[in-house]
C-alpha cells in the first residue's frame, strides 16, 4: 500500500538515519519514476547504508562538503570510502554549498548577510535536512550529475546522519525559485 503520511522524527539527528532509509525505501517500493536518490554524506556512511537497503534500484549520489569545509585542504570524506561507494556504483560530488559558497566568504569578512542566507533560513523552517536536500539538488543540477525537470529524491541532516529526505525537482541555482518540492518523506518535528 502507498505511503501516505510523513515521518516524523522526534529531533534531529544520527538516531533516524536507519528509520528514515526505511521510509525513502517505501516510498520507492510505491514510486516507478523515480530513478535517482541524492544523499548528503561528509563521511559516506550515510549513503553506503542507504545503498545495503535499495541496492541499484536507483542511481545514488554522495554530495559531501567542498574541499577545505573542516580545515584548509582537507576533505570530510576519505579516499577509501570513495572506493568503497564507487565499487557499489555510488558516485561522490564534492562542491561549493549552493546556499553559502562564496557569498559566505563574503559575510564572514564584511558581516551582514547574503539573500541566500534568508531562503537558507527560510528552509530552515522545515528544518535543517530539508534545507540541505533543496541545497544538494541545486548543487547536483549544477554539476550536470541530475536532469532538471526530473523528480528525485534528495535525502539531507545535519552534522551526522540524515533526517529529513523529499522527492524533488531540481533545478539550477539561476533558476532557484523553480524549484519545487513534491513530497515530504520524513522529517524531525524539532
Amino acid at each position: 500500500m502507498p505511503r501516505k503520511f510523513i515521518t516524523y522524527f522526534d529531533s534531529e539527528g544520527n538516531d533516524y538515519t536507519d528509520e528514515l532509509i526505511m521510509a525513502v525505501k517505501d516510498k520507492l517500493d510505491v514510486s516507478e519514476n523515480i530513478k535517482r536518490i541524492l544523499i548528503a554524506s561528509s563521511s559516506g556512511e550515510s549513503a553506503l547504508k542507504l545503498y545495503g537497503v535499495v541496492g541499484d534500484r536507483v542511481e545514488i549520489i554522495n554530495v559531501t562538503h567542498h574541499m577545505g569545509f573542516s580545515g584548509e585542504n582537507e576533505s570530510d570524506i576519505s579516499e577509501e570510502m570513495i572506493e568503497k561507494l564507487e565499487e557499489v556504483g555510488i558516485k561522490t560530488y564534492f562542491g561549493s554549498h549552493a546556499f553559502s559558497g562564496a557569498a559566505r566568504g563574503v559575510t564572514n569578512k564584511y558581516g551582514g548577510y547574503s539573500p541566500l542566507d534568508v531562503v537558507a533560513d527560510t528552509l530552515r523552517m522545515f528544518s535543517h535536512g530539508i534545507k540541505v536536500s533543496c541545497e544538494i539538488s541545486i548543487m547536483a543540477a549544477d554539476a550536470g550529475l541530475v536532469p532538471v525537470g526530473e523528480e528525485i529524491i534528495a535525502i539531507g541532516g545535519r552534522g551526522h546522519g540524515v533526517d529529513s529526505a523529499v522527492i524533488i525537482t531540481p533545478v539550477n541555482a539561476k533558476n532557484l525559485f523553480d524549484l519545487k518540492i513534491h513530497e515530504i518523506i520524513a522529517m524531525p518535528r524539532d
